[in-house]
């Protein structure tokens, strides 16, 4: 692998203003973030939101209007052999040989990329049988077989565009645990999904994609601070409703007994009203990240 490409100093993925239409349809829309070595990056958006369109655009399957993609350091249209060779790529949509099994596509893939090792220990945490048929096997298998070939020989990277369609919940847990142990070893992880609770899960940084356009880039731990609070009180004595007019406070709920309140941000003026009130009971929560990314959206 070239010795050229590691730097603790340089991000592992930069996107650059990337641009990528489609007659009209313009796809990504001068698009803009970096992903760090080491993280777990979520590439965060509905379907359509033109998620794979810019992994198509990064792995050099399909060329940029403008912009560009550097993958530590390298323009993945210049360096493109170079970059796919430290990169493990698992595609949204499988393409396979119906007639082969499983073993015969990591055989082909394993000679392609010059890789003496055989992924048992792969085979075994995601309960893969490869001496099946292609055109037998199930979504759900197919699937698993695309996260063995992606992860073969441990390249740097790994990009995975929507990784855990479907796995049943407990193989989403093998692979949860597949993932961690290849960013401890140094790996880092591109994913796109659209699956919040996944992202919340595993990942540390989010960029949010909408319509083509980014709409955020954090760490999860700034999103949540970036966060809603989730308030719920309930009175001993009838409130008044104008009590919760306050900057940055909604009301989703509200009766004289009981209200249900969302706060951005800090929340020091609605606790100095709520220290005020005849309380009986209080339950206060952090939003979670499908509530963040959606506010994010509006």
């Amino acid at each position: 692998m070239p010795q050229c490409y590691y730097s603790d100093k340089m991000s592992a993925i930069t996107f650059t203003n990337l641009t990528k239409s489609f007659g009209k349809l313009v796809a990504v829309n001068d698009v803009t973030f970096s992903v760090k070595e080491g993280q777990i990056f979520g590439f965060l958006g509905p379907n359509g939101a033109g998620k794979t369109t810019a992994i198509r655009c990064m792995m050099d399957f399909i060329r940029a209007n403008s912009g560009k993609v550097t993958v530590f350091g390298k323009d993945s249209q210049i360096d493109t052999v170079e970059i796919k060779s430290i990169i493990g790529y698992l595609p949204a949509d499988h393409h396979y040989y119906e007639n082969w099994n499983g073993r015969d596509h990591i055989k082909f893939v394993s000679k392609l990329r010059g890789i003496n090792e055989y992924p048992d220990e792969l085979i075994k945490k995601l309960d893969f049988n490869p001496k099946v048929k292609v055109r037998t096997l199930s979504s759900g298998n197919k699937q698993k077989l695309g996260i063995i070939l992606a992860m073969l020989g441990k390249p740097k990277i790994l990009v995975l565009d929507e990784p855990t369609q479907g796995l049943d919940p407990l193989l989403q847990n093998s692979f949860y645990e597949l993932i961690h142990e290849y960013k401890q070893s140094g790996g880092t992880v591109f994913m796109s999904s659209h699956n919040l609770p996944e992202v919340e899960r595993i990942c540390d940084s989010v960029a949010i994609i909408r319509q083509g356009k980014l709409a955020a880039e954090e760490t999860l731990e700034s999103l949540r601070e970036k966060s809603l609070h989730k308030f719920s009180l309930l009175f001993s004595e009838p409130v008044e409703r104008s009590l919760f007019n306050i900057k940055d406070v909604k009301i989703v709920t509200f009766s004289p007994s009981s209200v249900v309140l969302e706060a951005k941000g800090e929340p020091t003026e609605l606790l100095a009203v709520i220290a005020k009130l005849p309380i009986k009971d209080i339950e206060v929560s952090h939003a979670s990240l499908e509530e963040i990314f959606m506010e994010v959206y509006r």
